[in-house]
């Protein structure tokens, strides 16, 4: 299944569906090394702030000042690279 990128109540926030159980519920935040390499590199990604999992979902959150556009597509392919088939 390919990600599926929809827009939260908060415009800071975008949830990605992948359609398979992602673990959780968990929030890590940027600053900090989760254990899962997925979750690690899309911290790494300049403007996230955090990253919740839980079902079958990542919601990102970002800093206000960097716009979607530079995140998503990035963000699109970490996830498919882990959750993809």
């Amino acid at each position: 299944m390919a990600v599926i990128v929809a827009p939260s109540p908060n415009p800071n926030a975008m949830k990605f569906t992948v359609g398979i159980p992602v673990g959780g519920p968990t929030t890590h935040v940027a600053g900090t090394s989760p254990e899962e390499t997925f979750a690690r590199d899309l911290l790494a990604i300049p403007g996230v702030t955090s990253i919740f999992l839980t079902a079958d979902f990542v919601t990102i959150s970002k800093t206000s000042d960097i716009p979607w556009e530079s995140i998503i597509p990035e963000a699109t392919s970490i996830l498919e690279g882990e959750f993809g088939s």
